[in-house]
């Protein structure tokens, strides 16, 4: 047997230290890839219906596409962007007063992202000393909280409960914890829940913060995909510029997931501090993609065509739910419907009924046993996470896809 390099013992504790590699773990989402070519090998011939993917099934408008075609061509372009380009400023700032009834100097409460992973993952450099504590909600998106413990922070989770509406709960974190906070990270429209915020609970969200002296930082990467009304952003909060910054992305709302760019906007003197890091972890993003991306910005109405079309998905996929017993209720942004999963299935024809000890035992099944993909959800109750984004061609093939769902669910009766 070889011996083990010493390249095994010089991992940093973060990512597992000598143990990088050997964790024999499956993650969640390895495991639905995983369900799915088994699935697919079993049943060859079947068509799988994704509905598990969270990220948009078209492609982005032809105007975002021939503006990059045009700046991707223009020699001055070409070299790095740094912190960023003033057209994609000026467009994010006509954007937060048009769309989001925000104010802001694009000079010094605007700079671009590489995404908003990008941010989350930048953010906790400028933010979190050793010992100080990060609140981050769950289920969600950890990436804020991955990159606090590689500052030496904690996380403290907030769960997010159908009681209450799928909002974090602040007055129940204990004392001890509040000493420490240091950040509270929101994202609303939000992932995997679908809920939105209220103005009322944002309210709250920015008395908090200046009573405990905690920065808050709000993912708004769903923002105008909404069904009704208009974009609530966390900064047209009364007193939200003093406590926080929002995180625009143009991947969910302009159908431009791999295009990596969206802004982060608000309080200036954390605006700087995001740049300040920012400017040792990357070069910027193409000034071409900034460029297109400000064209997104500037035409919202790309947007309301995308929500218009996940919101008739919606109300094709939550009364089919709702008929087989699923507490489905249509959100009132993003493309997630979050709904509790069955605890047992019993076949209408006869047979032994199947039982599920959570969430993950009952996605795997619907993957193996109905060929459709979801992700499954067990940190603060057993959901199921059902995407809107899954392939069709036009709506008749809508209609087609959610029927023909319905007919391979109807087989069993779902007891919750």
């Amino acid at each position: 047997m070889s011996e083990e390099s010493f390249i095994q013992r010089h991992f940093a504790e973060r990512i597992g230290g000598p143990r990088f590699g050997k964790d024999t773990a499956i993650y969640k989402f390895e495991k639905i890839k995983r369900a799915k070519r088994a699935a697919l090998a079993a049943h060859p011939d079947t068509e799988l219906f994704d509905l598990g993917v969270g990220e948009p099934d078209g492609m982005a408008d032809d105007g975002i596409l021939d503006t990059l075609n045009r700046e991707a061509r223009i020699s001055s372009n070409r070299g790095y962007a740094d912190n960023g380009g003033a057209p994609l400023r000026a467009a994010a700032g006509k954007y937060l007063r048009e769309v989001c009834g925000v104010e802001v100097d694009p000079e010094t409460q605007v700079i671009h992202s590489i995404g908003s992973k990008a941010a989350l993952s930048i953010l906790p450099a400028a933010l979190i000393n050793p010992g100080d504590v990060a609140l981050m909600t769950v289920p969600g998106y950890p990436v804020f909280g991955t990159h606090a413990k590689y500052y030496g922070g904690e996380v403290y989770n907030l769960p997010l409960t159908r009681e209450n509406r799928f909002l974090p709960d602040l007055d129940r974190i204990p004392g001890e914890i509040l000493g420490r906070a240091r950040t509270l990270v929101l994202n609303y429209p939000n992932n995997p829940t679908g809920a939105s915020a209220t103005p009322e609970f944002f309210a709250r969200v920015v008395d908090f913060a200046k009573r405990h002296e905690i920065v808050v930082i709000h993912d708004f990467a769903y923002a105008a995909l909404i069904f009704e009304g208009k974009p609530l952003s966390f900064l047209a909060t009364p007193g939200a510029m003093d406590v926080g910054v929002e995180l625009h992305s143009a991947s969910k709302n302009f159908n431009m997931t791999g295009w990596r760019c969206g802004f982060v906007a608000g309080n200036p003197l954390l605006v700087s501090a995001y740049g300040a890091v920012k400017d040792n972890s990357d070069s910027g993003q193409f000034l071409g993609i900034q460029n297109a991306t400000a064209y997104a910005y500037e035409h919202p109405e790309i947007t309301e065509r995308i929500a218009q079309k996940y919101s008739r998905r919606m109300d094709l996929l939550v009364p089919m739910l709702r008929s087989l017993g699923f507490a489905a209720e249509k959100p009132r942004g993003s493309f997630f419907l979050y709904v509790a999963a069955p605890k047992r299935a019993v076949p209408t024809a006869g047979g032994d009924a199947v039982e599920f000890a959570n969430a993950e035992a009952c996605s795997e099944w619907l993957i193996r046993q109905h060929l459709m993909s979801t992700v499954p959800w067990d940190d603060a109750g057993a959901f199921l996470r059902f995407s809107v984004t899954f392939a069709a061609r036009d709506e008749a093939d809508e209609r087609r896809v959610v029927e023909e769902i319905g007919a391979r669910l109807g087989r069993f009766r779902y007891e919750f």
